[in-house]
């Protein structure tokens, strides 16, 4: 039984008959595909021709192995056999593997053959090919080449091209810690905004916030949800997002938990309207500069659905069904940047990033079993349970958690239990009131919950810049 260990010993002979056994294309299909992808990295002087009668291997994976283990080698003397492979080859991920290993061969001798496959019909191909030909970027030709595929319709290859041709000081600052990153201002910190949020938005500095979680207002589903119509909700939706992308981190988290809503029918004569308010936000959010992250199905108990099959249960006829919802969607998004998020970690002490860490177990899929939560004020609140894995999840210790419907202070109260800042905007006067009972004091030795006028939170801001 081949081993990891015998492999690595194995390499080490440069004239062991090993490999010439091992290799050799009538061995079982099983045992060659564990020895190629166990080979690891290979010695300048492994024979890389016991590779090239695998590229006509039946098991297009055994093909794919054999083509990326040559690029190992980087060895220019493969690339008339790599062209080869790669011009006749059907399956797409060997295509790939071999365009790969073109380019890892990094001579100008594979120019010509890895521009060929810039107008391919297989994206990642081009993809491919891009990141070979971006090592030779300083030739004009090179240069003029990528140019043209700026405006290419796949939306994966002109994001990379933009992210990737740079200059070397822009590549540097990518490396480097921003000493802002792990800060707020003081003056947001804790505090319940009593004002409209569009007004609240307009004083908070850019990049002031950490993590966003919010389940913005129904449409026209409660008396305090009240639009001129659906697109009127979504532009107001849309307006509020928007601004929330400015005040965000580069690279950190906009959690939305939404759901499609029933608009009740004016009368018997008429039918109930129902908006899929996640799937309309969705492309909004992405044109604004969110980026696409997880779609997280938070899943009720039976109970708590509202009965929508009473006359179907009654009749059994076809059409009439109508599904009890039990589910809502929370859909995590994160500001576009070409940092990776080991950046963003990389920006905290190594005792924060210890002391933020997530314990104990933790749900592994995406479909989150909660049960929904009740408030003697506000008529839709979501469960601390959410809202707390959220936070810990998307946010370190001394964050700033931003909630732009504050409502009864859900998100606050969860924040600073797990020793987060949080900023909560919310214009109606009762749902003040039962945040401030929520956020009591008391419980929060450490922080001190502040509810600020619009104008209250101007002058905190006003000085704090005065102060810079």
């Amino acid at each position: 039984m081949l081993t990891k260990a015998s492999i690595e010993h194995e390499k080490l002979r440069v004239d062991s008959p090993f490999f010439k056994d091992a290799l050799a294309p009538t061995r079982d299909e099983a045992t060659l595909l564990s020895l190629l992808d166990n080979l690891g990295k290979l010695p300048a002087e492994f024979n890389g021709e016991l590779f090239i009668p695998l590229l006509t291997h039946a098991n297009p994976k055994i093909r794919m192995l054999a083509a990326k283990n040559i690029g190992k080698l980087k060895d220019e003397k493969f690339l008339t056999k790599l062209s080869q492979f790669a011009a006749n080859e059907n399956n797409t991920f060997a295509r790939r593997e071999a365009i790969s290993a073109i380019g890892r061969i990094r001579s100008e001798k594979a120019i010509p053959i890895l521009m060929r496959y810039l107008t391919d019909k297989d994206p990642k191909v081009i993809l491919q090919s891009v990141r070979a030909l971006l090592y030779f970027k300083e030739k004009p030709e090179i240069q003029t080449a990528l140019d043209s595929l700026r405006e290419h319709p796949n939306e994966i290859i002109r994001e990379h091209l933009a992210s990737e041709i740079k200059d070397k000081k822009s590549r540097r600052q990518n490396t480097r810690k921003d000493p802002h990153h792990p800060t707020s201002p003081d003056a947001l910190k804790n505090v319940i905004a009593h004002a409209d949020v569009q007004e609240v938005l307009k004083l908070i500095p850019d990049e002031s916030i950490h993590l966003t979680f919010t389940s913005p207002p129904y449409y026209n589903a409660r008396d305090y949800t009240i639009y001129q119509s659906y697109e009127a909700y979504l532009n107001f939706l849309t307006a509020i997002f928007k601004e929330t992308h400015r005040i965000t981190k580069e690279g950190r988290f906009f959690v939305l938990n939404t759901s499609p809503v029933i608009v009740p029918r004016i009368s018997r004569a008429h039918s109930s309207k129902r908006y899929a308010i996640p799937y309309d936000i969705h492309p909004r959010l992405t044109d604004i500069g969110w980026e696409f992250i997880d779609d997280i199905v938070w899943t009720k108990p039976d109970y708590a659905a509202k009965n929508r099959n009473g006359g179907f249960f009654q009749h059994r006829k076809p059409l009439g069904y109508k599904a009890n919802s039990v589910t809502e969607s929370v859909m995590v998004y994160r500001k576009k940047t070409n940092k990776l998020i080991d950046w963003n970690i990389r920006q905290y002490d190594e005792e924060i990033i210890e002391a933020s860490r997530v314990i104990g177990e933790y749900e592994k899929t995406n479909l989150w079993h909660i049960n929904p939560a009740t408030d003697k004020v506000h008529p839709a609140v979501f469960p601390p349970e959410l809202a707390a894995r959220i936070v810990q999840f998307y946010s370190f210790k001394g964050d700033l958690v931003f909630d732009p419907f504050g409502g009864s202070g859900t998100v606050g109260h969860v924040a600073l239990t797990y020793e987060r800042y949080f900023l909560l905007c919310e214009k109606e006067a009762e749902y003040i009131e039962r945040a401030k009972q929520l956020l009591d004091i008391a419980l929060f030795t450490h922080a001190e919950p502040r509810v600020l006028s619009l104008i209250e939170l101007k002058s905190g801001l006003a000085e704090r810049n005065q102060n810079l």
